[in-house]
């Protein structure tokens, strides 16, 4: 028999997509508990169910209650291995079509598609590349369009982009002032950041390579098995897909229909059957 909390999480997340329509109902339960009754505290909530009166009558505090439920927490080439095996064994295959399309799916706000991005700028794809980075918050979005991330944090990046096989100065890809480092028009050009709900939506492109980390850890089995097929109808015949280090297609209703291309790093290659 499910708790108090338990059923009062379940009513929120219902009341949230009958509102809203964004659909927290098949996250991984223990992740949204955690969430919700941290957004409770900090809110000043007495109840889970007074949470949810306030953000049901309230869409300024259901915005902020979605800051907690999405968790906008990223860095750039986050797992520098991930993208150095995207540029030995994926770009060279990205290398034979005459234009790409890449999805990146979750992309909190934009750490990992500029990351993308300039990985393809290197590798001389960028120009003939269309990056779609999406996500279910707006303010997120918001923040990923600006391209301004804060100076104090280039350091790691730097880091990290040299481990991913960096050839360049990181430096050359943002101009420095007044505390934040905006990222270079040249990259921004290519993304279009966008709405999209790996809960409720459809495929919107073909794409050749999709890469979705670091999400499907907080969706249920359902969940994930929906997101995965998304991702299948999205890749092209032999496409890609990037999945973060906790997580695997083993076990999905989707294990069978991508092939690893390395299995240490998540990367994956539509099967061809």
């Amino acid at each position: 028999m499910a708790g108090l909390a338990e059923i009062e999480i379940r009513l929120l997340a219902e009341a949230v997509f009958l509102r809203y329509g964004h659909d927290f109902r098949d996250y991984a339960p223990a992740s949204l508990k955690r969430r919700v009754l941290q957004a409770q505290q900090k809110m000043g909530l007495p109840s889970v169910s007074a949470l949810q009166e306030r953000v049901l009558h309230d869409a300024g505090q259901f915005a902020v209650l979605l800051q907690y439920l999405t968790v906008p927490v990223s860095g750039m080439f986050r797992d520098p291995s991930y993208f150095l095996a995207l540029r030995r064994q994926v770009v060279p295959v990205l290398r034979t079509y005459p234009s790409l399309k890449v999805w990146v799916a979750g992309c909190s706000t934009g750490e990992e598609p500029f990351s993308l991005a300039i990985v393809l700028e290197e590798e001389g794809l960028l120009e003939r590349t269309i990056l779609y980075a999406t996500d279910i918050n707006p303010a997120s979005l918001d923040k990923a369009r600006q391209g301004i991330f804060e100076l104090e944090r280039m350091q790691a990046f730097t880091r990290d982009y040299q481990r991913a096989g960096g050839t360049r100065s990181f430096a050359d890809y943002y101009t420095a002032a007044y505390g934040g480092a905006l990222f270079d028009r040249r990259l921004r050009d290519r993304i279009t950041f966008a709405d999209h709900s790996l809960a409720t939506d459809a495929v919107f492109s073909e794409t050749q390579l999709v890469s979705c980390r670091n999400v499907l850890i907080y969706f249920n089995r359902r969940l994930q098995d929906r997101a995965l097929g998304l991702f299948h109808e999205s890749l092209s015949h032999r496409g890609f897909l990037g999945l973060g280090s906790k997580e695997t297609l083993d076990f999905s209703a989707y294990a069978t229909r991508f092939e690893p291309v390395s299995r240490p790093e998540r990367l994956y290659r539509r099967a061809g059957r």
